[in-house]
């Protein structure tokens, strides 16, 4: 088994990898974790799913939970599967399309009959136009349902604001890391920053 612990934060390059595709980072993975605030059985919804470590590392903590990846890319889409069978994951269906336009399939197709498809969780790691997606995945959130996005750019992170203020949401969460690793370089050894990452999470009501 290729993580066999029960605590999340697999190390980053236990995963597949593609040139391009982005990939969130151990210590970003468990703030978006926390922020998620995971029930033993959660319906989540990973739109803009890259890699498939948040979807990955969801599924190990919470075997009873269902997780539905979204990617847009093909080739993305196989590159989760890849990874969702180097960790033994059963519980995590991936969904080839581009949110917000594709969510409608996830309730309407045959193949979705074996889930609630219902997400009581919404993790939105990305998308062409993340404010349109947020406008849109609210709409199948139920009352108490969770929502969480991470944006990596000023124009992100004005987009996500905007729509949990237009949307009224509550409890807003507001986190912005700031990380640095221990590297190696030559002789010495020197701190590394990570790319700090704003995740923001609200409740609907």
């Amino acid at each position: 088994m290729t993580w066999q612990y029960k605590t999340p934060g697999i190390p980053d390059e236990l995963f597949e990898r593609l040139p391009g595709i982005p990939l969130s980072k151990k210590e970003i993975r468990l703030l978006i974790l926390s922020a998620l605030r995971l029930k033993e059985n959660s319906i989540v919804w990973d739109i803009g799913a890259g890699t498939g470590t948040i979807a990955i590392e969801i599924a190990l903590l919470c075997p009873k939970t269902k997780v539905i990846a979204i990617e847009r890319d093909n080739e993305v889409v196989r590159l989760i599967k890849k990874n969702c069978q180097l960790f033994q994951v059963e519980n995590v269906e991936v969904l080839e399309g581009i949110a917000p336009d594709c969510l409608a399939e996830i309730e309407e197709k045959p193949d979705h009959q074996r889930w609630q498809a219902t997400p009581d969780r919404i993790c939105v790691e990305g998308g062409k136009s993340i404010k349109d997606i947020l406008l849109k995945v609210w709409e199948y959130l139920p009352p108490e349902g969770r929502i969480v996005a991470t944006a990596s750019n000023l124009e992100s992170l004005y987009q996500i604001s905007e729509a949990l203020s237009q949307l009224q949401a509550r409890n807003i969460e507001v986190v912005q890391s700031s990380i640095n690793r221990l590297e190696t370089r030559g002789i010495s050894q020197v701190f590394a920053a990570i790319a700090p990452i704003f995740i923001l999470s609200g409740e609907k009501i």
